[in-house]
C-alpha cells in the first residue's frame, strides 16, 4: 500500500461527514386535523429539518403518489432520503434523517449504483 492512499477507516470518516453535512431530503404528507400528522411536522421543525409538506386532503394528485410510494392511505407518510415512513416514530425518523439515500437506478442502464462505502 502507498503511504498516500488513504485507508477505508479514513474514506468512511469523511464519507459520514459528508452525509452530516448535506440537508436530507424529506417530504411529509399529511392532512390537517390529523395529530399524528402535526406532532411529525413538530418533531421535525424541532430538530431544524427543513421539509416540504403535501395536504392529501386538498390535493388528490399527491394523495395518489403518497398511496403508490407508502401503500397506504393513512398519513402521515413520510418520505426521507427516499426511505418512506407510515406513521409517527420518533426512532425511525431519527434513524432515516443519519442514513444516507439508498442507492438509485442509472436511469440510462437501469442498473443499481453500488456504493462499497455506503455506511
Amino acid at each position: 500500500m502507498v503511504a498516500s492512499e488513504p485507508g477505508i477507516d479514513e474514506i468512511r470518516k469523511k464519507k459520514t461527514e459528508a452525509m452530516k453535512k448535506k440537508d436530507p431530503e424529506v417530504i411529509v404528507y399529511s392532512t390537517p386535523n390529523c395529530p399524528y400528522c402535526t406532532m411529525a411536522k413538530s418533531y421535525l421543525g424541532g430538530k431544524g429539518v427543513k421539509f416540504t409538506d403535501y395536504d392529501v386532503s386538498k390535493d388528490r394528485q399527491r394523495a395518489e403518489e403518497m398511496i403508490a410510494k407508502s401503500g397506504q392511505g393513512a398519513v402521515p407518510v413520510l418520505q426521507i432520503n427516499g426511505r418512506i415512513i407510515v406513521g409517527f416514530d420518533r426512532q425511525v425518523i431519527d434513524n432515516a434523517l443519519i442514513r444516507a439515500p439508498p442507492p438509485r437506478r442509472d436511469a440510462a442502464l437501469g442498473n443499481i449504483i453500488y456504493d462499497p462505502f455506503n455506511i
